[in-house]
């Protein structure tokens, strides 16, 4: 679920710079509100709960938006959308995407980030002996092609792991249940769980943000000319957002869940709810601190590009403040 839109954006990062941008400024409508179209990058779940709860709670429109979601799914290309300002703001999965696109011009920037941790797992069986990630040292690994030049990047620097451990990922986790050597990539919210009632074990799992991966998730991304136009509206996208990921997480979930399954009528009750459960056992959205909500810190993203850098991911002179501004953080 997560993993194939997680392909499918960081595919589309490169095609963003060259994509022609459309001259569509926001549009207030009659009854007085700013309308922001936002771009989801994978069909509704509970992985973006907060930002339907806002909308299912009113809170964008009391700060004056009219907030329009378009679902993502695997004919949704994010990047492009924005390029092309058939949408103003949009959703970046990771920390990757924003540096391609910076890397490629594109006149786009993170405003926000929603996931503190990156819910990027390694899975691994539980009877292998496999304690920590380092246990994976010279086992199989299932990996997407996108994931090998992303967070594959950063094992390889602070586990030593080598490219002959890399298998091909096509989103079964058929290989893995069928191969007990095998680990394969996943998010927290997701494969785990399936995994769990489709083989009947409960798989390990390790959380690469929790053992020092330090790149954001779930970023909202807006259009420059948007910015610029308009900054009120971001930051009243922005806040609004927030306090629709506070409700989503610690109070009644129901109002955002109704709008998910009207969204994804795919998506069941049981899938949101333990979802919803490990984003808030594994502090995916606040690290733990409800106060950390949609932030950004420069030192983080000065970490996590040099990080990229020193593995030759990013040419050295790449400017990673182009790539966000964190003037629209509370």
């Amino acid at each position: 679920m997560g993993l194939l839109r997680h392909l499918a954006i960081a595919l589309a990062a490169v095609v963003c710079a060259c994509a022609p941008a459309a001259d569509t400024d926001e549009v207030t409508g009659a009854e007085g509100l700013t309308t922001i179209r936002f771009a989801t990058d994978w069909r509704a779940q509970a992985e973006h709960g907060g930002f339907y709860q806002a909308l299912a709670t009113g809170e964008y429109e009391k700060r004056g938006l009219k907030v329009e979601i378009v679902q993502g799914g695997p004919g949704v290309n994010v990047p492009q959308l924005l390029a092309a300002g058939a949408v103003d703001a949009g959703m970046g999965s990771n920390s990757f995407i924003v540096l391609n696109l910076a890397q490629e011009k594109a006149p786009v920037k993170a405003v926000a980030a929603f996931m503190q941790k990156d819910p990027q797992v390694l899975i691994a069986h539980p009877d292998q002996g496999i304690e920590t990630i380092a246990d994976l040292k010279g086992r199989p690994i299932l990996l997407s092609d996108a994931s090998v030049t992303a967070f594959w990047v950063w094992l390889k620097a602070k586990y030593g792991f080598t490219d002959d451990q890399v298998r091909k990922y096509t989103f079964n986790s058929a290989p893995f249940l069928s191969d007990k050597r095998v680990a394969q990539q996943g998010y927290v919210t997701s494969e785990p769980y399936t995994i769990e009632k489709e083989a009947g074990f409960a798989p390990k799992v390790f959380l690469l943000a929790d053992n020092g991966y330090p790149g954001y998730a779930t970023m909202v991304l807006a259009r420059d000319q948007l910015i610029a136009d308009n900054p009120e509206a971001v930051r009243a996208f922005v806040e609004g957002s927030i306090a629709g990921w506070r409700s989503y997480l610690d109070g009644d979930p129901a109002p955002g869940d109704a709008l998910i399954k009207a969204d994804n009528p795919e998506m069941t009750q049981d899938v949101l709810d333990q979802a919803r459960a490990k984003l808030k056992s594994y502090g995916i959205v606040d690290g733990g601190e409800p106060a950390m909500t949609g932030r950004m810190t420069e030192a983080r993203w000065t970490e996590f590009l040099e990080m990229a850098k020193a593995q030759g991911v990013y040419p050295a002179d790449l400017d990673g403040a182009s790539a966000y501004t964190l003037d629209f953080l509370p």
